[in-house]
């Protein structure tokens, strides 16, 4: 990775967990993942924009592999996702073959956008949700 790259990846998840995570938590029709901590084993709540299509949710991580809600999915990929305001349980799925500019493209614009110009590696995450959503 080149210092650039790693400049803006440290200066987005600082602002990311201080500032705009805490905030877009607390929206209630704000898209939500939450995975497994794989360290601790507590449940880590990350805003996320994306979209839900029949039974998967569909969303892009900008940072690929050192994300860290893509980093616990590795370990544990049951998840649930927060989809106006309620709860999906789901499968967590990384697909390194898919086209995540394409699959941009059909995600939210002002998320996607953002995504494009602070991304460094982008990598796609489908979640195929389970039937029934919880509260």
């Amino acid at each position: 990775m080149t210092r650039l790259a790693d400049l803006r990846f440290r200066a987005a998840t600082t602002v990311q967990r201080r500032l705009a995570n805490p905030l877009m938590r607390r929206l209630p029709l704000h898209a939500v993942l939450e995975t497994t901590g794989r360290t601790s084993g507590l449940p880590r709540r990350t805003p996320v924009g994306g979209r839900r299509v029949g039974d998967s949710f569909w969303l892009v991580s900008e940072f690929g592999e050192r994300s860290q809600y893509v980093r616990n999915i590795r370990v544990d990929p049951r998840v649930r996702v927060r989809i106006r305001g309620r709860w999906y349980e789901g499968t967590a799925h990384l697909l390194p073959d898919d086209d995540p500019v394409a699959r941009l493209r059909s995600l939210p614009r002002l998320n996607s956008a953002a995504v494009r110009v602070i991304g460094t590696q982008l990598l796609t995450v489908r979640v195929d949700l389970a039937d029934r959503g919880r509260r």
